[in-house]
C-alpha cells in the first residue's frame, strides 16, 4: 500500500509538472472588438466556454455560464467564449448571441489556429486558465446538469465552479480534465499532411508578397528574408507574431472596407504559414527562391522628385525627451507649382516617430507660421507610411513665395544619432482638374481618466457638399488601443467604413480606399478612439493620471485625418471655404452629445464668457443650441467686430 501510495505521488507530481499551457493569441469577438489573451495576466482566472451556432448543449449552457460568471463577479475572474466553427461567421455569431442572450465576447476563431493548438473536440467545453502560469488548470463540462437529448432541472456538481473556487483559493485542482459534452468541431485541416507544403513554391512566395518588401537588407524590418535557413530559424516568432496578429503591421478589421496596398495575411494564407511551422518548418525539394530576391533600396520609390526639400539635421540623445521640432524652409520657387505627391526619407528610421509637412502662403500671419499648422498639407510620416500619392487628377497648390513648414517628432532608442531627413514633392506638368483636399477630426478637449482600461473619446467632421472620401489614417498616442470611422447620413443610416480594434501606435497606416468612398451633402464622418489607462497596458506611462490632449506621446490625441474631393468643385471654380471648414472642425468636437448642435453647456467657459448676452441672438433657429452655420456666423461677426476694434 505504501509503495501504491507512492507512485500515486509521483504520478500526479509528475501531472502537475506537464500543466497543459495556453499559448497567446488574438482573435475579434462578434462586434468586431480585439481580445488578447495574456492581456488578463493580472487577472485571477480566466475562463473560456468553446461556443458554436446551433449546439443545443451550448444553447442550454448558456443560462448555467452566465451564472457562473455571476458567482465569481467580485472575483477578478474574466469569462468569454470561443468560436471555432468551419460554418460559423462574425454575423451568424452575432445573431445567435442576440438571440440567446449571450453578452460576453464570442471570440471568432476563423482561422481555427486557435481551437487546433488546444486540442478542441467538442463544443460547450469549458477551460478555467491560471493567468499566473497560462496553465490550463481545468477543461472539461461546466457542471453535469446535461446529456445528450437529456438534462436535470439542476446540476449536482460544479465541476467549474469547483474548479475556480480552487484557483482562486490557491489549491490544486481535483480533476483537471474531464470529458465534455457538445457538438464536434470539424478541424478540416487538422489532419492534413502539412509536412509536404512546399517551402519554394508556397511559404517563400507567400513570404515574398507579403513580408520581404521589410525584412529585407536596409528596410524596416530587425531582419532580413535572405534565406530558408534564416525563415527556420525564427520559425516559432513568425508563428507568435500571426498568432498574436502583431505581424504583417496591418491593423484593420478584414471585414470591413476594402484596401490599397492590403498587408495582412488571408485565412488561408496564415493557416499555410502556421501549419508548415507547426510541420517543422521542412525544408522539402526545389530552389530557395529567397536567396536570389532584391528588394532594391532605392532612394526615391517614386522616381526623382521635381524637388527636393532637405530639413536641418538634429542630434538625437540616446535619451530623454527630445521637444518638437518646426523647422521652416524658405520657399525656392518663383512660379506656381501643382503637387500630386511627396515621399520622406527619413534619415535615422529609428528615431523618427513622424514627420509633417506642408506649406504656408506669403501672407500667413507670423503666430501661424511657427505654430507647424499648415495652409497646404502635403504629407505625414510614419513607419509605413513613406509617400503620398494624390487621387489621379488632383493637386496641392503651392503659390510662389511663403515657406515650407514641417512638424517633426522625435523619439531616442539608447544611442546618439544625428537625424538628417529630406521630403520630396513632384509636380503636375499642368493644372489638374480638382484640389485635393485634407482635413482632420479632432478633439483637443479630451480628457482621458486614471485606471480606466476602455475609454472612448468621439467627434466627427459634417461635409456641406458632396464629396468623395480617399482615405482615413487613425491616430492616437501610446494608451490608444483601438478607432473606429463611422459615415452616419442625412437619412439616418450609419455605416461603419473603418475599424482598427488592434491600433499599434507603432505603426501609423493611411487605409486608401479601393473605391472612393461616396459622401452625400450633410453626412458625418463620426471618428471614436478608445483608450486604455489602466495597469494592463504594457505602454502606459502612468495609469494614475488622467491624461490630456497633448503633442508628446505621453499625451493623447483623438485625431482621425482624412482626404477628400469635392464632386462639384474644379481647380476653376473653388467652392471650399477654409473658414467654414474650420468651424465645421470645432462643432464636431464642442458637440458632446453629437445632435448637431452646440449647447450652452456644451460651450467652453471662455466663449460663455463673450455670449452672457449673445447667445440667444446666434441661435437664430431658437432650438437651444449653435449649429455649423449658426456658429460660423457668430465667428466671421466676432472676427469683425475684432478687426474694427485694431
Amino acid at each position: 500500500m505504501k509503495h501504491l501510495t507512492l507512485l500515486l505521488g509521483l504520478t500526479l507530481a509528475c501531472a502537475g509538472a506537464h500543466a497543459e499551457k495556453i499559448e497567446n493569441f488574438l482573435l475579434l469577438d462578434q462586434h468586431g472588438d480585439a481580445h488578447k489573451l495574456y492581456y488578463h495576466q493580472d487577472a485571477a482566472a480566466v475562463v473560456i466556454m468553446i461556443q458554436g451556432n446551433g449546439c443545443p448543449i451550448v444553447r442550454n449552457a448558456i443560462t448555467d455560464f452566465k451564472a457562473l460568471r455571476d458567482q465569481f463577479a467580485g472575483g477578478d475572474v474574466r469569462f468569454m467564449m470561443l468560436n471555432s466553427n468551419l460554418q460559423d461567421q462574425r454575423e451568424t455569431i452575432l445573431a445567435e448571441a442576440e438571440k440567446f442572450g449571450i453578452d460576453m465576447p464570442i471570440l471568432h476563431d476563423e482561422t481555427q489556429l486557435i481551437g487546433e493548438s488546444l486540442n478542441l473536440i467538442r463544443t460547450a467545453e469549458v477551460l478555467v486558465i491560471n493567468p499566473k502560469t497560462w496553465d490550463i488548470a481545468y477543461r472539461g463540462p461546466l457542471n453535469d446538469r446535461q446529456v445528450y437529448e437529456r438534462q436535470k432541472q439542476q446540476a449536482s456538481a460544479h465541476y467549474a465552479a469547483d474548479a475556480i473556487a480552487d484557483l482562486l483559493a490557491g489549491r490544486e485542482v481535483a480533476v483537471a480534465k474531464r470529458d465534455a459534452l457538445g457538438c464536434l468541431i470539424n478541424f478540416a485541416q487538422k489532419n492534413q499532411a502539412h509536412e509536404q507544403i512546399s517551402y519554394s513554391q508556397t511559404i517563400a512566395p507567400l513570404l515574398q508578397e507579403k513580408c520581404v518588401v521589410c525584412h529585407t537588407e536596409g528596410g524596416l524590418g530587425p531582419w532580413a528574408m535572405s534565406s530558408y535557413e534564416m525563415i527556420r530559424g525564427f520559425a516559432p516568432m513568425i508563428r507568435e507574431v500571426v498568432r498574436t496578429k502583431r505581424m504583417p503591421p496591418w491593423h484593420a478589421d478584414p471585414h470591413i472596407g476594402v484596401w490599397k496596398d492590403d498587408k495582412s495575411l488571408s485565412i488561408e494564407q496564415s493557416q499555410t504559414l502556421v501549419h508548415w511551422i507547426e510541420a517543422g518548418a521542412p525544408r522539402g525539394n526545389g530552389d530557395d527562391p529567397l536567396k536570389n530576391v532584391s528588394v532594391a533600396q532605392v532612394e526615391w520609390p517614386l522616381g526623382q522628385p521635381d524637388l527636393v526639400l532637405d530639413l536641418p539635421a538634429y542630434d538625437i540623445p540616446a535619451s530623454g525627451v527630445v521637444e518638437y521640432k518646426f523647422p521652416r524652409l524658405a520657399n525656392p520657387l518663383d512660379e506656381g507649382v501643382w503637387v500630386k505627391a511627396a515621399t520622406v526619407i527619413p534619415g535615422e528610421r529609428e528615431v523618427v516617430h513622424h514627420i509633417l509637412a506642408g506649406s504656408i502662403d506669403a501672407e500667413t500671419s507670423d503666430a501661424k507660421r511657427d505654430s507647424g499648422v499648415f495652409d497646404n498639407y502635403l504629407i505625414g510620416y510614419a513607419p509605413g507610411n513613406e509617400s503620398n500619392l494624390f487621387p489621379e487628377g488632383t493637386g496641392v497648390y503651392i503659390a510662389p513665395g511663403g515657406e515650407f513648414t514641417f512638424q517633426l517628432h522625435y523619439t531616442p532608442v539608447g544611442r546618439k544619432v544625428t537625424d538628417h531627413s529630406k521630403i520630396g514633392l513632384y509636380f503636375h506638368d499642368q493644372q489638374p482638374e480638382n484640389f485635393y483636399r485634407q482635413d482632420v477630426v479632432l478633439n483637443p478637449t479630451i480628457r482621458i481618466p486614471p485606471n480606466t482600461a476602455r475609454h472612448a473619446e468621439v467627434a466627427y467632421y459634417e461635409f456641406s457638399r458632396p464629396a468623395l472620401l480617399h482615405d482615413l489614417v487613425p491616430h492616437s498616442h501610446y494608451r490608444g488601443v483601438a478607432s473606429k470611422f463611422e459615415l452616419w447620413r442625412p437619412d439616418g443610416s450609419k455605416e461603419v467604413i473603418l475599424s482598427v480594434p488592434n491600433y499599434d501606435f507603432n505603426w501609423q497606416r493611411t487605409y486608401t480606399f479601393v473605391e472612393p468612398k461616396t459622401i452625400e451633402a450633410g453626412s458625418r464622418l463620426v471618428h471614436t478612439t478608445w483608450y486604455d489607462n489602466s495597469v494592463a497596458n504594457p505602454g502606459n506611462p502612468d495609469p494614475e493620471r488622467e491624461v490630456p490632449w497633448g503633442l508628446q506621446s505621453w499625451d493623447e490625441m483623438l485625431y482621425g485625418a482624412f482626404s477628400y474631393t469635392y464632386v462639384e468643385e474644379t481647380t476653376e471654380e473653388p467652392v471650399h471655404n477654409k473658414h467654414l471648414a474650420d468651424t465645421t472642425q470645432l462643432v464636431g468636437f464642442l458637440d458632446q452629445d453629437l445632435d448637431g448642435k452646440v449647447g450652452w453647456r456644451e460651450l467652453p467657459k471662455s466663449m460663455q464668457k463673450r455670449l452672457v448676452q449673445g447667445f440667444t441672438t446666434a441661435d437664430a433657429n431658437s432650438d437651444g443650441g449653435l449649429d455649423i452655420n449658426e456658429m460660423y456666423r457668430l465667428q466671421q461677426r466676432q472676427q469683425q467686430g475684432d478687426a474694427g476694434a485694431r
